[in-house]
C-alpha cells in the first residue's frame, strides 16, 4: 500500500477550487487501487494535510496523470499558499479495538 500526503497551506477558495477539487476527488475514488482518505488540520499553523491510499505506486501514478489533476497543479497558487507531496510505502499498520480502520485498506485488523 502506498500513501500519497497533501499538505497545504490555504488561501481564499473560490467556486472554481471547490468545483475542480469536487471533480478529482470523484475521479480518484473511481479509480482502481484507491482505497480511501482522510483529512487533518492543524489551525495553529494553518496547514491541512490530506492522506490517500493506494493499493500501489501504479494506481497513485494513475491520479497523477489525470488532466484534472494536471489542471489544479497548474493553478494551485490561487487557492494555496505552499504545499508539499509526501509519497510513502506502508510498511505496517495497526492499532487498537477504539478506532475503527479504514475498511478498504489490506491488512487493517486491529491488534494489540
Amino acid at each position: 500500500m502506498y500513501t500519497a500526503t497533501f499538505i497545504f497551506a490555504k488561501k481564499q477558495y473560490d467556486e472554481d477550487f471547490h468545483l475542480l477539487d469536487g471533480q478529482i476527488a470523484e475521479a480518484a475514488r473511481a479509480l482502481p487501487g484507491y482505497l480511501g482518505e482522510e483529512s487533518w488540520e492543524d489551525p495553529a499553523r494553518g496547514l491541512v494535510s490530506n492522506v490517500y491510499y493506494w493499493e500501489s505506486l501504479d494506481a497513485l501514478q494513475a491520479l497523477i496523470r489525470l488532466p484534472l489533476h494536471q489542471q489544479a497543479k497548474a493553478a494551485q497558487s490561487r487557492w494555496l499558499d505552499g504545499y508539499r507531496v509526501v509519497i510513502a510505502q506502508v510498511i505496517r499498520q495497526y492499532g487498537d479495538d477504539r478506532l475503527p480502520p479504514l475498511a478498504a485498506i489490506p491488512g487493517a485488523s486491529p491488534s494489540r
